[in-house]
């Protein structure tokens, strides 16, 4: 079978065009992952799909919307339980001819080898041909599944194709009518042509049939199924070669003549295709537990965003395992707003928030369905993010020369099309110097116009130009103690905490003066 006998423009499910996935696999997650927890994400999206090796493919982001969009196409596709299901089956068919294929590599002898190769043959072919059948006469909407069907349709028609897999199904028959006599006498073993014997189990069984009284133990011995072969069994098999020559030649030959049967656009559908499976089957235990999921609008010019009902995808696998579900979280930005400062309590939800707008552009950037209601998003051409590190002892830095070193670092390379995430910078120093260097920083921000997320304790970031949105996170009135995870778009005002807790503890200044009076 020769490869690629379906000429297509057909390459890849995941990468719209050729060009796209040159040199796209890498294995080195990107910087900011596991400050956005990505790493988490990805590790429980492809656990139990190793053979695959898909998290490559969760390391190269899209920058183009048709590409982003051609994914969408695909997964919407999936939404079908049925073509869902033919999906499975085709991989399930895919992964017991590799099983076959490596147990070729396990294997001493040879017409054993020769029998497991014709197997997995004859398991490809009949994966290709029913998922030929599959999406002949199923609804699809996505360019890149037509474009596959269309390749499989052609594929699977052609001679070559064909022709491999009517003579494995011939090898297969021909295997199957094969019938033998074993002779033992002794330590002797003789193999011979079958010549009518009578079978010795069935005239033991008669003889002793008169016997038989009501239900007995059954003493019926039941032969191993192992693969593994021991020398007399393939003594046995070199017999029944010798007397069957023409047959376990032409299996030898079909081994030799067939070695490059698998069709290299066949299997990296069969790859390509569980990145999406993978991605569907893990949220839909976030949809169980009733979160929501959406496709995001994305672009590459429009900065305005809005997302509804949002939440930190990694912070929720833990929170639904226990039985609990995220608080979740909207936000937008329009017209010059570029900037969102995150400021209130501690432990209030700030980081999580920050987590999540760098999980929502990332995951949107790969194609994937995103967590929340409805979003409209901007494809970031790189995403950086500054959260604090512990101190190490091979740089000689203190925690502010590392704060200032790798913000200039990010500030270098970062371009307008660039997503900032920022997690509590400066926090290692006065608070003058702290607001004097956050002001220079945002300033170098807003210049570049690039979007960030910016999470302080220092209200004034906040109001610093038309570019800058306040967020805040909040706590419930009556108890300040106690937050609500909720992050909310109004004005930063730590003095307002700060009030709320000596209120509740009765140190308000009013309140101070009343005791003493009294």
């Amino acid at each position: 079978m020769t490869r690629g006998t379906a000429a297509t423009s057909f390459h890849s499910i995941l990468f719209a065009r050729a060009e796209e996935d040159v040199g796209t696999e890498t294995v080195e997650a990107p910087e900011f992952f596991a400050d956005l927890n990505l790493d988490q994400i990805v590790a429980a999206v492809t656990s139990g799909k190793e053979e695959y090796n898909l998290t490559p493919f969760f390391y190269v982001p899209l920058h183009d919307v048709d590409a982003v969009t051609s994914r969408h196409e695909v997964m919407q596709d999936l939404e079908n339980t049925r073509l869902f299901g033919d999906i499975k089956a085709f991989a399930q068919s895919m992964h017991a001819m590799r099983a076959h294929l490596a147990e070729l590599e396990k294997r001493y002898y040879e017409h054993q080898n020769e029998r497991w190769f014709l197997d997995a043959v004859n398991l490809y072919g009949e994966a290709v041909n029913r998922l030929a059948r599959d999406l002949s006469v199923a609804t699809l909407n996505s360019r890149g599944l037509r474009d596959f069907r269309d390749y499989l349709a052609r594929y699977a028609s052609s001679e070559p194709f064909t022709s491999t897999v009517k003579e494995a199904k011939r090898l297969l028959v021909e295997l199957s009518t094969i019938r033998y006599s074993v002779f033992i006498q002794g330590l002797r073993v003789e193999v011979r042509h079958y010549a009518g014997e009578p079978d010795y189990s069935t005239e033991v069984e008669r003889t002793f049939e008169r016997f038989h009284q009501g239900a007995v133990q059954a003493y019926t011995f039941r032969f191993s199924d192992s693969l593994e072969m021991n020398h007399v069994e393939a003594r046995i098999l070199d017999g029944i070669a010798q007397l069957h020559q023409q047959t376990f030649s032409e299996l030898a030959q079909y081994r030799t003549n067939n070695k490059e049967f698998l069709d290299p656009t066949v299997v990296t559908f069969d790859r390509e295709i569980q990145f999406y499976v993978a991605y569907v089957e893990y949220i839909a235990r976030f949809k169980e537990a009733g979160l929501s999921f959406c496709y995001p609008r994305v672009s590459v010019s429009d900065k305005e965003e809005y997302a509804g009902q949002v939440f930190d995808l990694a912070l929720a696998g833990k929170l639904i395992g226990g039985k609990t579900t995220p608080v979740c979280n909207d936000f937008y930005l329009e017209g010059p707003e570029r900037i969102i400062v995150v400021s209130g309590p501690n432990q209030g939800g700030k980081t999580t928030f920050a987590r999540t707008f760098g999980q929502l552009h990332y995951l949107a950037s790969l194609g994937c369905l995103v967590p929340g209601t409805r979003a409209q998003l901007y494809l970031p051409d790189r995403i950086f993010a500054h959260f604090e590190r512990e101190e190490h002892m091979t740089t000689l830095r203190g925690k502010l020369e590392d704060d200032l070193v790798r913000i200039h670092e990010i500030s270098a390379v970062a371009t307008p099309r660039s997503l900032i995430i920022i997690n509590e910078i400066f926090a290692s120093t006065t608070l003058r110097d702290a607001i004097f260097l956050s002001k220079n920083v945002a300033a170098a921000i807003m210049d570049l116009d690039a979007l960030c997320v910016w999470v302080t304790f220092l209200d004034e970031v906040a109001s610093l130009s038309e570019k800058t949105v306040s967020m805040v996170s909040t706590v419930v009135p009556d108890n300040p103690a106690q937050r609500t995870f909720k992050i909310i778009r109004r004005p930063a005002d730590g003095l307002a905490y700060a009030m709320a807790i000596a209120r509740k503890y009765r140190l308000t200044y009013d309140m101070l003066r009343q005791r003493i009076g009294s």
